[in-house]
């Protein structure tokens, strides 16, 4: 059977005693704080990236007898195939769920509102390590690309719009030195507008290192 269906590994979950002490730690880590919000079922995540990493962490708070993981994230375009896909592949996943506000638990079936980051499917391996599928189809700001076309597509588009107003007034360059380093800070979370100062600075000081 070939796959049809990209699995990125994108979030670890990390059990701790103390949320705001182990926020703090990856702060000054100089971690990038993506997200401190409470989920549907009412629990407290934290996600943190670090620097350049495509994978972030979740912060969990452990349970009262040590606890384990709460199963490792992996990121589908399409929850309901990549389910089927391993389920023909021989593992037990559950059937897809979503988390309702003031509802307790998860609540069968795709999220009712086809939001992204809000469709789940879930399995464990043979010694019950849990691993958790989640259908993202567009992204939050700030939390970098999919490597599909249609989003490589985009952020190109996006690239050549903001390279054409920098070039009238640009050094002489090739665009690429320009379109690289706007696309790696893009990649890691950067604003538009802060993704260009990053490209214009490389330019400008590679222009002047060739003076």
């Amino acid at each position: 059977m070939n796959s049809t269906q990209d699995m990125k590994l994108e979030v670890v979950v990390i059990p701790v005693s103390d949320i705001d002490r182990a926020k703090h730690f990856y702060e000054e880590l100089g971690w990038r704080l993506d997200a401190d919000l409470i989920t549907g079922d009412g629990s407290r995540v934290v996600q943190f990236t670090p620097p350049g990493s495509p994978c972030s962490i979740h912060l969990r708070q452990r349970t009262a007898d040590g606890g384990r993981s709460a199963g490792t994230w992996l990121i589908v375009s399409d929850v309901v195939a990549a389910r089927n896909e391993l389920i023909g592949r021989g593992a037990a996943v559950t059937g897809p769920f979503h988390f309702a506000a003031g509802q307790p638990g998860p609540a069968p079936g795709r999220d009712p509102n086809g939001r992204s980051y809000a469709s789940f499917a879930s399995f464990t391996d043979p010694d019950g390590n849990g691993w958790l599928l989640q259908e993202i189809t567009t992204r939050l700001p700030g939390r970098g690309f999919s490597s599909d076309v249609a989003t490589l597509t985009e952020l190109l588009r996006e690239t050549e719009a903001w390279h054409g107003q920098y070039e009238p007034t640009a050094p002489k360059h090739h665009w690429t030195a320009w379109y690289a380093p706007y696309i790696v800070a893009r990649e890691r979370g950067k604003s538009p507008e802060d993704a260009a100062k990053d490209a214009t600075q490389h330019v400008e000081s590679t222009a002047q290192t060739l003076v």
